[in-house]
């Protein structure tokens, strides 16, 4: 892995594949790290064709975290105020292609990282040739909305211990996944254990819930969106209900509408052949 400066931060990267290929960028959601993007996932998109790249956001990871900025204040947030925004992500995530040497990217992005995918293509359109946004939302707050159980899961009290993080995951992991593809025990405490161990940042995963919070609404930039667009969505996903897929696809001209049955707010393996073909289909427009 390597780091690149870019809007005067460090992104910790990692890429894989052929240089030569056409590049594939991959944008991971709220709190989550490189490493969340599974490591066979990103081989199967790279036998593809692809020259993939995944990477930790601001404030996640090994990327440069922001503690200066204090505790995120989630009311100021609710009325549009934040130290950064979703706009200042996507920033950053131009300026990785910029220190990568990659003019243009097919560019995909879960959850948050869905936002920060269409905010790139609305801020630099010419860096994107196609967008893939995979259980994600538009910022219209009366989408996608949480179930409460969810949320709940989402707003727990940092840990304190490395024993009250792995269990604060499990349990988070059990309520926001997919209901008809569960993991075991055993590989969500395996995953678990390599994100605490590599980095716990609960504060900057705070201030990464504010910038959402505090972005505004894309749906009315959305309709400007040219490039080929697909749109993934679990229709059981309690952290962003499906309708924010819905108004994601309906908000993009053209964009291709996948709604999967039984799938929640993760990335089942036994998906992961469905949703890469949808992928390589989507650049290939």
């Amino acid at each position: 892995m390597a780091k690149a400066k870019t809007n005067g931060i460090e992104l910790e990267y990692e890429t894989l594949g052929d240089p030569g290929d056409p590049a594939l960028l991959l944008i991971m959601g709220l709190g989550a790290q490189l490493i969340d993007w599974p490591a066979d996932f990103c081989t199967a998109l790279a036998a593809r064709g692809f020259h993939v790249i995944r990477f930790d956001n601001r404030d996640a990871g090994l990327s440069t975290q922001l503690d200066d900025l204090g505790a995120a204040d989630l009311a100021a947030a609710y009325t549009g105020q934040s130290p950064y925004k979703l706009a200042d992500f996507a920033t950053d995530t131009a300026g990785l292609l910029d220190a990568l040497g990659i003019d243009k990217a097919h560019v995909v992005g879960v959850s948050m990282g869905g936002m920060i995918a269409q905010q790139l293509v609305i801020d630099h359109p010419d860096r994107v040739l196609s967008l893939c946004s995979i259980m994600s939302t538009t910022g219209d707050r009366t989408v996608g909305a949480s179930t409460p159980e969810a949320m709940a899961a989402l707003s727990q009290p940092p840990a304190t211990t490395r024993d009250e993080a792995l269990a604060n995951s499990l349990r988070s992991s059990k309520v926001i996944g997919s209901p008809a593809y569960p993991p075991t025990d055993e590989e969500r405490r395996a995953r678990a254990e390599a994100k605490y161990d590599r980095a716990y940042r609960p504060l900057g995963t705070g201030r990464q819930f504010a910038a959402i919070l505090a972005s505004p609404d894309r749906t009315e930039a959305l309709h400007d969106v040219k490039v080929p667009t697909l749109v993934i969505h679990g229709e059981a996903d309690p952290l962003v209900n499906v309708t924010g897929g819905r108004a994601t696809a309906a908000a993009i001209p053209g964009a291709e509408l996948i709604i999967l049955p039984g799938m929640g707010h993760d990335l089942p393996a036994v998906l992961w052949p469905t949703i890469i073909d949808a992928i390589a289909a989507n650049t290939a427009r």
